[in-house]
C-alpha cells in the first residue's frame, strides 16, 4: 500500500476517529485515504483550533487526538494548540508537512525547522520516513500516552505520501506503558504521617482527574472526614455538595478557601500537578505528603514528608484499607465556610451579573451536560462557583491557559460525546480569537450552545489593573452591540439582558438542530468584587 494509506489505516486501527486540520497540496493522498478508511477529516478555520479539538478528544477518550498543519505558518499556528496539550497533559499526535529530504537546510518557501519549533512544546519530535514508519508511529503512541501524557510531533516529508510500503508496516495495536507500583517503604511512610496528623487537608489535582480515581478519593474522604480542595482542572472529582468539599485553589474568593487549608498541619497532595498552581503559591508552612506519578516540584523551604510516586489507584486502595484516628475537623466549620464562599457570589445587584447567568444555566442544563470554559475573568468565577457532580464535565485549560480555547474545545467535546448537551462559556475577547469555528460547527451540524459574556472589556486584565490602583488602559474591546445582528455566519444569535431572557434563550438554543449563540450582556463589575489579585 502507499504510505498515506498505511498511516491512515494504522491510525484508524489504533482508535483514531478524527483528524483535525487544514490541508495543503501534499495532504491530498492522506485525504483520499481518510475518505476510504473510516477516519473523518475535520476542516477547521485555524490550525490552533485543530490542536485544541485533538487535545480534548485525547482527554476524553485516552486515545491520542490527531491534528495536522502544513508548511511554515500552518505549523506555527498549530503549535499554539499543541502547547496546550503539553501543559494540560493531553495525549496528542501533531503531524506537519515538511520539505523533502533533499531540501533540508536549503532556502525554500515556507520552510523552517519544525523539529526545533516543536522541541519545547512536545514530549518528542521526529521526522517520518518509509524505512522507520512502524517504529516511529509505535513509539509516538507510546510516548503520547505514557505518564505524564502529552503531544508528539511528527514531520511528514511532502513527497512521502505516495511512496510504496510493504503491508507488514501496518500497525493494529500499541501496548500502553503501565505505571509502576509505589515502593512499600514509601507507603508505610505515608501511613505514618497520616496517623500522626491531627488536621490534614487533601489537595487534589489534574493527575487524579486524568487517571479516573475519583471514587477512590471519595471513599477516602467519606471514611476519614478530611477536607478536600481542588485545582481548577480537577473540578468534579468530588461534588460541591459534599460535606468536606472546601473549594477550588487559585480562583475567585480563594481567600475564603484559605480559611480552611491554613489550619492544616499536613497537606496531602493527591494527583497534584503543579502546572496549574505551585504548592508554594498557597501552602502553609506545614509538611507535605505528595502522592502522584511524579515527584513534587517545590522549593526547598518546605518540608516534604515523602514522595509516594507510582500507580495512584494502588496507593489510594492501600490508604482506604487502613484505619486512621479521628481528625480534629469540625464539619460545621467547613460547611459554614463553604456557604459563605458561595454566598459571596450572590450579592444583590440591579444589573445582570455573570453569577446570575450561571445560576440560570445550572437550572436549565441537565446534570450530565458538559461545559467548556474559555480563559478570562469568567473562568475564575466559574472555577469556584459552577457546580459539577462528575469529572470531565468542566473542560478548561489551566496549564497552558490560552484565550480562544472554549469554542474549539466545545466542538471536540460534542464530537466525542454527541449524546451530551454541550455549552461553551466564553468572553467577548476570547470569542474573537477562534470565532471562525462557528462555520465548522455549522457545517458539521453540531448543536452546541455558545454563551458569549459581553461586558466590552478584557475584564481579567482590567481587574488586575484596578487591583494595582492603575487606571484601566488597553482593555476596551468595542462600543455598542457586540454582534449587532440576529445571526453570525448564519448561526442564530439570541440576546439575554436578564435572567428571564437568559432562560428563554437557553430553552430555544437547546431545541435547535445546530449551533446557537447567546449574546449575554452582563455587568462585568462583579469580577472586581470576587477576584483577588
Amino acid at each position: 500500500m502507499v504510505f498515506a494509506e498505511a498511516l491512515i489505516k494504522s491510525l484508524h486501527s489504533l482508535g483514531v476517529k478524527y483528524i483535525f486540520g487544514i490541508p495543503g497540496g501534499p495532504s491530498i493522498p492522506y485525504l483520499k485515504a481518510m475518505s476510504n478508511h473510516g477516519v473523518k477529516f475535520i476542516l477547521v478555520s485555524n490550525e490552533q483550533s485543530a490542536a485544541i479539538m485533538a487535545d480534548v478528544c485525547g482527554r476524553l477518550t485516552g486515545i491520542p487526538g490527531v491534528c495536522h498543519g502544513t508548511f511554515g505558518p500552518g505549523a506555527t499556528n498549530l503549535s499554539s494548540g499543541v502547547g496546550g496539550a503539553f501543559l494540560d497533559r493531553s495525549p496528542l499526535i501533531a503531524f506537519t508537512t515538511e520539505v523533502r529530504d533533499e531540501d533540508l537546510g536549503r532556502t525554500v518557501q515556507m520552510n523552517i525547522n519544525h523539529q526545533l519549533l516543536y522541541k519545547p512544546l512536545a514530549k518528542w519530535t521526529t521526522r517520518l520516513s518509509r524505512n522507520i514508519f512502524k517504529k516511529t508511529l509505535t513509539k509516538a503512541f507510546k510516548i503520547a500516552t505514557s505518564e505524564r501524557p502529552g503531544p508528539v510531533h511528527i514531520g511528514l516529508p511532502s513527497d512521502i505520501g505516495e511512496e510504496i510500503l510493504n503491508d507488514s508496516n501496518f500497525i493494529s495495536s500499541v501496548k500502553k506503558e503501565t505505571i509502576p507500583l509505589p515502593p512499600p517503604l514509601l507507603l508505610a511512610e505515608a501511613e505514618k504521617s497520616m496517623k500522626k496528623s491531627k488536621r490534614p487537608v487533601l489537595a487534589v489535582g489534574l493527575t487524579a482527574l486524568r487517571l479516573g480515581v475519583h471514587q477512590l478519593i471519595r471513599n477516602l474522604v467519606d471514611k476519614n472526614n478530611i477536607p478536600v480542595i481542588l485545582t481548577p482542572m480537577a473540578k468534579g472529582i468530588i461534588p460541591e455538595n459534599h460535606p468536606y468539599y472546601a473549594g477550588v485553589l487559585f480562583h475567585a474568593r480563594n481567600d475564603l478557601v484559605a480559611r480552611i487549608y491554613r489550619k492544616a498541619d499536613l497537606i496531602i497532595g493527591l494527583g497534584y500537578d503543579p502546572v496549574e498552581v505551585n504548592y508554594e503559591s498557597w501552602m502553609p508552612h506545614v509538611p507535605l505528603l505528595h502522592i502522584d506519578t511524579k515527584p513534587a516540584d517545590i522549593t526547598g523551604e518546605y518540608s516534604v514528608v515523602c514522595n509516594v510516586t507510582g500507580d495512584l489507584a494502588y496507593t489510594l486502595t492501600y490508604l482506604n484499607s487502613l484505619t486512621f484516628p479521628a481528625y480534629d475537623w469540625d464539619p460545621v466549620e467547613i460547611q459554614d465556610n463553604k456557604e459563605r464562599l458561595f454566598q459571596a457570589f450572590l450579592t444583590p445587584a440591579n444589573t445582570f451579573t455573570p453569577a446570575q447567568l450561571l445560576l440560570v444555566l445550572r437550572e436549565v442544563l441537565p446534570d450530565d451536560g458538559m461545559i467548556t470554559c474559555d480563559v478570562g475573568a469568567h473562568l475564575h468565577l466559574m472555577g469556584q462557583f459552577w457546580q459539577v457532580n462528575d469529572p470531565n464535565h468542566f473542560i478548561i485549560t489551566n496549564g497552558w491557559s490560552t484565550m480562544g480555547f472554549g469554542l474549539p474545545a466545545a466542538l471536540g467535546v460534542k464530537l466525542c460525546r454527541p449524546e451530551k448537551p454541550v455549552v461553551c462559556v466564553t468572553g467577548d475577547g476570547g470569542f474573537l480569537m477562534n470565532c471562525g469555528e462557528i462555520i465548522t460547527a455549522r457545517r458539521l451540524g453540531l448543536n452546541i450552545v455558545i454563551i458569549v459574556l459581553c461586558d466590552h472589556n478584557l475584564s481579567l486584565i482590567r481587574v488586575k489593573q484596578l487591583g494595582k490602583k492603575i487606571i484601566p488602559y488597553g482593555t476596551d474591546l468595542y462600543e455598542g452591540r457586540y454582534f449587532g445582528a440576529d445571526k453570525f455566519f448564519d448561526v442564530p444569535v439570541f440576546q439575554a439582558h436578564d435572567k428571564d431572557e437568559m432562560k428563554a434563550s437557553l430553552f430555544k438554543a437547546f431545541s435547535a438542530t445546530g449551533p446557537v449563540i447567546i449574546e449575554a450582556i452582563v455587568d462585568g463589575s462583579q469580577y472586581q468584587q470576587v477576584i483577588r489579585v
